[in-house]
């Protein structure tokens, strides 16, 4: 099944397709990461991206029943170097080819995924598309140049209905703006009682629910699309703890006065080193995100950042001054990736327990 794929800046590529016989479209975007392609290729903040795998084998472990972080995949499609038809671990259900079958989702396999990563490096996420060889090239490219992704990817993959995933500690209300299951699963391993809300929540219905904190998850896109939250979120610091990943640490910063930016090429892999400036240590963190928190807007806010991204320099954290809230961009749940920064559950934990017995002022 020969395939190609097409960027909106011209260069082509040529390979071969697997999984299903479908042509799919997106912004293209690169992954770092070793090991963990299913969980990555089911993370929702995937939605409406095309992901190139670094690393030049993928699939060697096949897929299994354990490593999702959502039911379906968000993401459009898959660039790899070569995929491995023979998968070997005692886990695996299937290949790769066969869960992209029956997913509906197609891929592009035997391509120079460095040239394609340097050409990213080079010249930022692009707009691409994995068509079938025939497909004349100069109608896709000038297609890709007059198309405008939709803004709604929150809204595509946040749940419609809030659910309960119920626990005998600590009530936690997780807003869904496109949350991995790895978030859900170290809160429950917490013993947290926790219900997982849509992403148009507003602070009434949360007051009502009456928490003793608030998780804001990750999730896709551009955080300025999703307002409605930022109004939220402005209506519950100070009365409700707040613990912020990704997404959700954009939106916190947001909504207290800082600034945003799309990155270059984005921050995708499990192997991000950052530094927590308040205890001068290093963690080696999982990442997936394309925006970032402005630091120098960070000093007309009450917010101080906490961590830093030792490869580039942009703000990885913050903690508010005054109020029980705090936040980070990677990944502490990893899935996949490293766990260094796994404790932050517990300090949220931590938190709001001492919100709630009052023994500490904020």
């Amino acid at each position: 099944m020969k395939k190609k794929l097409i960027l909106e800046s011209g260069e082509v590529f040529h390979g071969v397709g697997f999984g299903a016989p479908v042509e799919t479209q997106g912004e293209v975007v690169f992954n770092t990461s070793m090991t963990g392609y299913q969980e990555l290729i089911s993370d929702p903040s995937y939605c409406g991206q095309i992901v190139c795998m670094t690393y030049p084998l993928i699939g060697n472990y096949g897929i299994n029943r354990d490593d999702y972080e959502a039911i379906e995949p968000a993401l459009k499609g898959l660039i790899v170097k070569e995929i491995c038809d023979l998968p070997s671990n005692f886990r695996s259900q299937m290949d790769l080819d066969e869960f992209f079958k029956r997913k509906n989702l197609g891929g592009i396999s035997g391509i120079d995924t460095r040239r394609l990563t340097r050409l990213i490096r080079s010249k930022g996420v692009v707009k691409g598309k994995i068509v079938d060889y025939k497909t004349s090239e100069q109608d896709v490219i000038e297609a890709l140049k007059a198309d405008v992704f939709p803004t709604n990817q929150i809204e595509t993959v946040s749940t419609k209905n809030n659910y309960a995933s119920p626990g005998r500690g600590l009530k936690v209300v997780l807003v869904d703006f496109g949350a991995k299951l790895g978030i859900l699963r170290e809160l429950t391993k917490r013993d947290c009682d926790v219900i997982v809300v849509s992403q148009n929540i507003n602070a009434e219905e949360i007051k009502l629910m009456n928490p003793d904190g608030i998780m804001l998850s990750n999730g896709p896109g551009d955080p300025q699309d999703v307002p409605q939250a930022l109004e939220m979120i402005r209506s519950v610091i100070g009365e409700i703890p707040i613990f912020g990943i990704c997404m959700g640490h954009q939106l916190l910063s947001l909504a207290c006065g800082a600034k945003t930016f799309k990155l270059k090429f984005g921050h995708r892999g499990g192997n991000h080193p950052v530094l927590d400036v308040r205890t001068n240590k290093v963690s080696i963190t999982s990442q997936n995100h394309g925006y970032a928190v402005d630091r120098e807007s960070l000093k007309d806010t009450e917010l101080e950042e906490t961590h830093i991204a030792l490869n580039d320099r942009t703000n990885e954290g913050v903690r508010h001054k005054r109020y029980p809230c705090f936040s980070v961009q990677y990944h502490p749940e990893a899935s996949p990736g490293p766990e260094d920064a796994n404790y932050l559950f517990d300090e949220f934990i931590d938190m709001m327990k001492k919100f709630k017995s009052k023994k500490e002022v904020y």
